[in-house]
């Protein structure tokens, strides 16, 4: 008998108690980083999107798209301007956001996921008024922060057997208004809104580290504020965290910072023992099936 295969169907069986305890769970993840930009890391996710949803999870697919909007803007000739190391975002450019992140960046996805058996449809926080916002700072022009949400048209997708890719660009108070959000922003709001079990922020780091630098498996919300405050979590893990702490205040059961460079990272988070990133919850799980990791994929 192959060596690789008995390997396979080991961890195959070794997945069972976390399929079981993810059976019906919504799983919110963030997709972004590198791996955008490269086919192979596309496609791997795009199966692991469709594992999921093959092994009873709702999957919910947020993603964002910053630097095919930078080049786009540069090749277009718009002048950006900046305000505290912030890009503003004119008329102009909210224009070409909406275009990089609701057809290219958005079919790009969908497109993967259906290539590897899956039944994706693409949207943005424009459809069925999902997502509506107001300037998060005026001096940053059409940034969007969500004042409201309205995730039915997600929980149709999903209990239709559909997996929502969803484009973070929204609708404002105003007719014909546009804003170009952040896409942690908008996964942890989607994510608040349907009361997610999961919110998984795929990085390009391995996760939230202490003051010696080692990746923190389990933090509770408290060590969070106070590791921001202390200075131990900085520069771009600030509003990664934030956006965490913020989707907990609002229902979700657990947010997971992990390296989205890591090969299957979402399933290793999801259906192993070790997981693969920073774990942030304020609560034990109810259940914990026998060989789940303490703090670690019980919901």
């Amino acid at each position: 008998m192959d060596r690789d295969f008995v390997t396979t169907a080991r961890t195959l069986s070794e997945a069972l108690p976390y399929m079981q305890r993810y059976a019906g769970a919504v799983v919110v993840v963030k997709f972004g980083g590198n791996a955008m930009g490269d086919n192979d890391a596309m496609a791997e996710f795009a199966r692991d999107i469709v594992l999921m949803k093959q092994v009873g999870i709702h999957p919910v697919v947020v993603h964002g798209g910053g630097p095919m909007i930078n080049d786009l803007l540069d090749r277009l000739g718009i002048e950006s301007r900046f305000v505290r190391g912030k890009r503003v975002t004119t008329p102009e450019a909210v224009q070409v956001v909406e275009m990089v992140l609701s057809g290219l960046v958005n079919k790009r996805i969908v497109q993967a996921i259906n290539d590897a058996g899956g039944r994706a449809i693409g949207i943005s926080g424009k459809d069925d008024d999902l997502m509506v916002c107001e300037a998060d700072d005026p001096e940053l022009g059409f940034v969007g922060r969500p004042i409201e949400m309205n995730v039915q048209i997600i929980r149709d997708l999903y209990n239709a057997g559909l997996i929502p890719v969803i484009a973070p660009v929204a609708t404002g108070m105003a007719d014909n208004e546009t804003f170009n959000v952040n896409g942690d922003t908008a996964a942890g709001a989607i994510a608040g809104a349907l009361k997610a079990d999961r919110l998984l922020l795929l990085t390009d780091v391995a996760g939230v580290k202490n003051g010696q630098g080692q990746v923190m498996t389990q933090i509770h919300p408290d060590q969070v504020r106070a590791m921001i405050a202390d200075g131990t979590i900085a520069g771009g893990m600030i509003p990664k965290t934030e956006t965490a702490l913020t989707a907990l205040e609002e229902g979700v059961r657990a947010v997971v910072i992990l390296d989205g460079r890591v090969p299957h990272a979402a399933l290793l988070e999801l259906f192993t023992e070790q997981g693969a990133g920073s774990l942030i919850r304020s609560t034990e799980p109810s259940v914990k099936p026998h060989g789940l990791r303490q703090g670690g994929s019980g919901l």
